[in-house]
């Protein structure tokens, strides 16, 4: 049964108290996992962005928007940082992608990342269809999945999931409230 944000959240409190009573110093790895493709980035308002992708042309994800205000986003994404959680991207390529179409779509999207000034810790732009979760389960510790793709979040294994078709900046600014 997956365990949501708000319970987490409370998890959280619940062990700072006892932390607080016990005077121990314990803190555990919390990692937040971003997808990009329909979580930050627009890539579905590009106009053909599908075409583009058959054709192996990295368009779409050069010029994507952001889904978010960036600045704000970051923001929120700094102070979580300050609180100790760490950030991952972990984004699939195109599929059924060439060698060759994979290597500009990795610089496509970290390019993006940069542009935008995302604050991550580590990246994974992984072959389409890679399980997620085997990117960062290294870390252990709880980690939450930030994903548009339902699919992906039901077979999320590491902690809770945030569904990126809602307003995923409110949900993060629960995260500094406990």
């Amino acid at each position: 049964m997956k365990k949501s944000v708000d319970f987490f959240i409370k998890l959280c409190y619940n062990k700072y108290r006892k932390q607080e009573i016990n005077k121990k110093e314990i803190t555990p790895m919390r990692t937040l996992v971003f997808d990009m493709d329909g979580t930050i980035a627009d890539l579905y308002g590009q106009v053909n962005w599908l075409a583009d992708l058959e054709a192996e042309n990295p368009a779409p994800y050069i010029n994507a928007e952001p889904l978010y205000e960036m600045t704000m986003l970051n923001e929120v994404l700094h102070l979580l940082k300050g609180q100790g959680w760490r950030i991952a991207v972990t984004s699939w390529l195109a599929k059924d992608s060439t060698k060759e179409y994979d290597v500009k779509v990795r610089q496509a999207k970290r390019e993006w990342l940069e542009r935008h000034d995302f604050p991550f810790d580590e990246i994974h732009l992984v072959k389409y269809g890679t399980t997620k979760a085997n990117c960062t389960r290294k870390h252990g510790g709880y980690q939450i999945l930030i994903d548009d793709n339902a699919t992906v979040r039901k077979g999320w294994t590491l902690g809770a999931t945030i569904d990126a078709t809602q307003n995923i900046l409110t949900i993060l600014e629960k995260l500094l409230d406990f």
